[in-house]
């Protein structure tokens, strides 16, 4: 409903106004009166209107010829002006442009050269200025009302875009916490499953570990999810970015083993929560896939950043790369680093890294 009342409301309305202007407008002695075919005439112009959208050059080809056609028969004055306004704007705001400006520029030097020639007046005469006035005030008006359009598009893309961005970013946290607990949960339970009889005490440590790790996954996820389905978050304070803090607590529930080099000191909070998803990642996927006895996480701080390697000695991954790999992959280059996953030459698998800092 909307969209028809503003496809055929201005027409509508360019019909009314201009056919009260000519029964109104001043008959001189020159003119002729208005008849059938001077209201003829502006009926078609408003009729024009309506391919305004999809035509707005030709559009406003056919309504400036019907209103010089109106001249030239020597109606009066420029009342049936209001179709030429309607239709210089929709030029202005059309998504191209340059077709109806040029039909728009002879328009207007066509009007001001037959007021001219009409009225034996030079082209600096103020008699010219309302109606050129008008013509250009109606192209500046599209103009504004284009620019406004193209600013509010810019701003929507931009909006999507950042939504997008989020949303990524949000399937990368569900899919490196998910893994990473299962991993746990794997490596746990079967610690648990073996000590139960033997050592009952180790059997709860690992079932503690379980339960921890559900919680810690629990917490981030109702988090993301939140975020993910209507913009808001869970009561409380949200999950602290994940730092290189708890990568002993990571590493403790999968049975690796870390190592670090160079003298360890605070990194900027991005760089700690990357190296840190980028770690619980690729010791999940030598969890999960690899089958590997022994893992081995090695952080080294450089003067120019972090470096890590996670190794295992397992059969690598088989098949093409999937969302974890490219996923890391994308954090490492997100902030100006770089990341290579490959098998090892002797057996196993390795994922390298830098990131600045």
């Amino acid at each position: 409903m909307r969209r028809w009342m503003t496809d055929v409301g201005p027409p509508v309305l360019a019909l009314v106004l201009a056919t009260a202007r000519v029964a109104v407008a001043p008959v001189l002695p020159a003119d002729r009166p208005p008849d059938t075919l001077a209201y003829t005439l502006v009926t078609a112009m408003a009729a024009a209107l309506l391919l305004r959208r999809r035509w707005p050059a030709l559009t406003l080809a056919a309504v400036g010829a019907l209103f010089i056609a109106y001249h030239v028969l020597r109606y009066p004055g420029g009342a049936p002006a209001v179709p030429v306004w309607i239709a210089l704007y929709a030029v202005a705001v059309a998504p191209s442009r340059r077709p109806g400006l040029a039909v728009a520029g002879v328009l207007i030097f066509l009007d001001a050269q037959s007021r001219m020639t009409v009225s034996g007046v030079g082209p600096l005469d103020a008699t010219l200025d309302g109606s050129t006035g008008i013509f250009v005030a109606a192209l500046l008006l599209g103009e504004v009302v284009r620019g406004r359009r193209a600013r509010l598009a810019l701003v929507e893309a931009e909006q999507q875009h950042q939504l997008t961005r989020e949303r990524i970013r949000i399937a990368r946290e569900l899919h490196d916490v998910t893994a990473h607990t299962l991993a746990v949960v794997a490596v746990q339970a079967g610690v648990a499953a073996e000590l139960q009889r033997d050592d009952p005490d180790g059997a709860s440590r690992a079932l503690q570990s379980v339960r921890q790790a559900s919680r810690d996954a629990m917490a981030e996820l109702r988090a993301a999810v939140g975020v993910l389905r209507d913009g808001s978050r869970p009561d409380g304070p949200a999950p602290p970015a994940p730092t290189l803090d708890r990568l002993p607590h990571l590493v403790d529930g999968t049975g690796a083993v870390l190592t670090s080099e160079g003298t360890p000191r605070p990194l900027p909070r991005a760089v700690e929560a990357t190296a840190y998803r980028i770690v619980q990642e690729a010791v999940a996927n030598a969890v999960r896939h690899s089958g590997a006895r022994r893992i081995e996480v090695r952080l080294g701080y450089l003067p120019d950043g972090l470096s890590l390697t996670v190794t295992d000695d397992g059969h690598g991954i088989t098949g093409p790369p999937g969302n974890g790999l490219h996923g890391m992959t994308e954090r490492a280059r997100g902030l100006g680093g770089w990341l290579h996953a490959t098998p090892r030459d002797e057996r196993g698998f390795e994922v390298r890294g830098w990131l600045p800092g």
